[in-house]
Formats: structure tokens, C-alpha cells, sequence
């Protein structure tokens, strides 16, 4: 049974510039690997085909991964409209089946944390950070089960937040775009979910590591971190 990964690729990379004037966020280097070409390593050996979701400056990731990578076959669809995570994964519908996985293409995950998703319908794997006031923060009800988001501004202080990995079922496309905040033209993945936990189950998974790439200097620290995202952990 094929089983598919959704990754997204589509934005600007605005605070990452001036490094993606002329490279797309997801291809700048890490010891000299495009970030993306890590997020595809990490995978969990189930996900047998990629949908990468692309925009700005799309071609140079086609050109480096063409139609397929490592025995994974690759799909690509614009977002045409780049409004937000929700809506990035809207569009892939007809070309998803069944329960898929969703990843960032600039972000650092552990594989085993990946994998845990994948005995789940509808889940989010979630990183505790010592600071959360950049974050949204995820509330939880005994079971572990997703019951609210709480968007920043907010207190600070160690909390539970997203690290927009996740497991979806087809039952997502039925729900409405959510934004990430009232009035907002972006809507969000996690808004989404939380949207869903209302009828149904969105179980929250703790990741073992978490490596979100936002800014110019997180590149010199993710080159310093990214072993320990390549092996197992001890």
C-alpha cells in the first residue's frame, strides 16, 4: 500500500533574506546538503512517495530532485496563493490518498519521532520548548488529545507547540480553512486541527528533537545540531 508525505516548500523565506533572494528556503546548505534533501532522508522507510508543494523559486527544487529520489517517487503542485499551511495542503487533494504524512521542508526532524505518527489518524507531534512566546501553544486533555491552540502573543515560559509535523486523513479536507488569527489571510495547519478536535481524536505526540530553521543565524546552529538528527539517539 502506497503511503504518501506531503512536504511544504512554497514559502518566501522572507526572514531568512537576504540568503533566499535567489535560493529557495528549503535548499539552503546544511554541511553542504539542501535542507529539503535532509527532510527526505528522515522520512520514515513507509512513506514510498513525496508531494512537494512549491512556489517561490520552485523550479531549482524540481531540478535537484526531479520525479524521483531514492526509490521515492515525487510529485509537485504550486501553491499558487501562498495562504499559510492549511491551505498549502488543501491543494494537494486529488493527488493524496487514504492517511498521509505532513512535513516542513525547512525544518529538522528525528525519523523514530516521524515514525511514531504513522499508528495514528489524525495526529501533531509536538516539541516542549523552554520558550514559548514565539509559538502557538498546544492544549492537551488528560488522553493527550489536542483540545486548543494558543496563538502568541501570550505568557511566556516552557509549553507544548507544534512542529507542523503531522498525520491527516481524508476527513481534512472536509474541514473549513481556518485562520491562524481573527482576520488573518493565512490558515494555519494546527488552527485547523484544532478546529477538528472538536468530533474527532487529534492525539499529540512528544518529539525526541526538533530543529525549526527561521532565521540567518539558525543555519551555523543547525550545522552544529545535525548529527544528532542523523543518528540514533543514545
Amino acid at each position: 500500500m502506497t503511503m504518501q508525505a506531503v512536504i511544504l516548500a512554497a514559502g518566501k523565506g522572507t526572514r531568512m533574506q537576504p540568503l533566499t533572494y535567489d535560493i529557495p528556503k528549503a535548499m539552503l546548505p546544511i554541511k553542504g546538503k539542501p535542507v529539503l534533501e535532509y527532510t527526505l532522508d528522515f522520512l520514515p522507510e513507509e512513506i514510498d512517495e513525496v508531494i512537494i508543494v512549491i512556489n517561490h523559486l520552485g523550479d531549482q527544487i524540481k531540478n535537484y530532485f526531479g520525479d524521483e529520489w531514492k526509490g521515492r517517487k515525487i510529485k509537485y503542485i504550486t501553491q499558487e496563493t501562498l495562504n499559510g499551511t492549511g491551505g498549502a495542503v488543501r491543494i494537494c487533494k486529488d493527488l493524496v490518498k487514504g492517511k498521509f504524512m505532513v512535513v516542513m521542508g525547512d525544518d529538522l526532524y528525528y525519523k523514530n519521532d516521524l515514525k511514531k505518527l504513522l499508528d495514528y489518524d489524525l495526529a501533531i507531534l509536538a516539541c516542549e520548548v523552554e520558550d514559548s512566546a514565539r509559538f502557538g501553544i498546544l492544549e492537551t486533555n488528560e488522553s493527550g488529545d489536542l483540545i486548543e491552540i494558543i496563538e502568541a502573543p501570550h505568557a511566556e515560559g516552557r509549553a507544548l507547540t507544534s512542529t507542523n509535523a503531522f498525520i491527516l486523513n481524508e476527513k481534512f479536507f472536509d474541514c473549513e480553512l481556518v485562520p491562524k488569527k481573527i482576520g488573518d489571510i493565512e490558515f494555519g495547519l494546527p488552527q485547523m486541527l484544532a478546529k477538528m478536535a472538536k468530533e474527532y481524536p487529534v492525539k499529540i505526540l512528544r518529539s525526541t528533537r526538533w530543529f525549526p530553521i527561521g532565521f540567518p543565524e539558525d543555519l551555523t546552529k543547525a550545522e552544529e545540531v545535525i548529527d544528532k538528527f542523523i543518528y540514533p539517539v543514545k
